[in-house]
């Protein structure tokens, strides 16, 4: 019985979460995905240097 306890200490902590508004929630989805984007291309940059200069070697 200790699982339904669980669950009930569950539903009332996500009833005390302050959940983000629209604008909110666009305004930071928008973050994350140029967040990774800019990750993503420096990532690939980087990879493309060292590929170039291990092609150099080998």
């Amino acid at each position: 019985m200790k699982i339904f306890k669980f669950f009930k200490n569950v539903s009332r902590e996500m009833k005390k979460v302050s959940w983000p508004k629209g604008r909110e929630l666009t305004s930071y989805t928008i973050t994350v995905l140029t967040t990774v984007a800019f990750v993503a291309v420096f990532f690939a940059i980087i990879d493309l240097g060292i590929s170039q200069l291990l092609n150099l070697f080998f």
